[in-house]
């Protein structure tokens, strides 16, 4: 392993130490808006209890959730970029060195064979997204995406005529079936297009969206708005219970689609939602802008 990967490696593992022991901003910002909503009795001390967690995890320095989930990356890299070369070695290797450093849960099973790997690489594993975009800087989005976060991940191809009011039913009859499997209150993303495995993708690149971003279209956005509206409608609060806040928010992405199909894929966060992003130049300076102010 050259110097250039040893260093990149260090930097991709102090990110993911951070990742799963700190929530990202808006997440925070979010969670204490709902906490000082929340009424008195069970769900405060449930929102309490939330946020004792948090400082612990900080105080103690180890992950916010046991299950620090299966890693992805989600990777802009700039066509002129001199990362390229080395930058799936040390995400991987960065995944490696964070699981005996942070400690991470060893959460990689291979199939088939049923054997944990102990290091959270394997075959595929972590997954790895490119987007080859212009310039020369390096953005990666790390998720660790727990099991129970998972349980609710859904896609299914409609018919055509089922529209958007059947699109929404899929999304609304999957949280009511799934979502509290997830620790609520969750941010939910919906992937909107014309066959499963691309909706699939996008309901998972919606909830690394920041909070509060809308769908480009006005359309899209009444959307997310009316399906958020409509989970927060059922009456499910924090971690299951009682409440009015089932979902953080709804961000829906979507892609052209063939005009015989209309897929929807689901996929799912809870509100120790462990997601960042960092941006790495190539002479390696970086920063973290998910979570302002931190060094790693």
């Amino acid at each position: 392993m050259t110097e250039k990967v040893q260093q990149l490696t260090s930097v991709i593992a102090r990110f993911l130490d951070v990742v799963g022991k700190k929530l990202p901003d808006d997440i925070e910002q979010k969670l204490s808006e709902l906490r000082e909503k929340a009424a008195p009795g069970l769900e405060r001390v449930v929102y309490d209890s939330m946020f004792d967690n948090m400082e612990q995890a900080l105080t103690l320095n180890r992950p916010i959730c046991q299950d620090t989930g299966v890693i992805s990356f989600y990777v802009k890299a700039g066509s002129d970029s001199k990362l390229l070369p080395i930058l799936k070695e040390a995400l991987i290797k960065g995944v490696e060195q964070a699981t005996v450093s942070s400690p991470l849960r060893h959460n990689a099973v291979e199939i088939f064979d049923e054997k944990n790997t102990g290091t959270n690489t394997g075959e595929r594993i972590p997954f790895i997204y490119w987007d080859i975009v212009p310039g020369q800087d390096v953005e990666v989005e790390a998720y660790m995406a727990g099991g129970g976060g998972s349980l609710p991940g859904r896609a299914i191809t409609l018919m055509p005529s089922a529209g958007y009011e059947g699109a929404a039913k899929y999304v609304l009859d999957t949280m009511v079936e799934l979502g509290v499997n997830a620790c609520p209150p969750l941010l939910v993303g919906v992937g909107i297009a014309g066959s499963a495995e691309i909706a699939s993708l996008l309901s998972k690149k919606a909830i690394l969206r920041p909070l509060g971003s809308k769908h480009p279209n006005p359309r899209g956005a009444e959307f997310e708005q009316l399906l958020a509206e409509g989970l927060n409608s059922l009456g499910v609060g924090a971690q299951g219970l009682p409440g009015k806040a089932f979902v953080m928010g709804v961000h829906v992405e979507s892609a052209a689609r063939h005009p015989s199909s209309l897929s929807v894929g689901v996929s799912v966060g809870c509100w120790a939602h462990r997601r960042g992003t960092l941006r790495v130049g190539n002479d390696l300076t970086y920063e973290l802008t998910s979570h302002r102010g931190v060094s790693i």
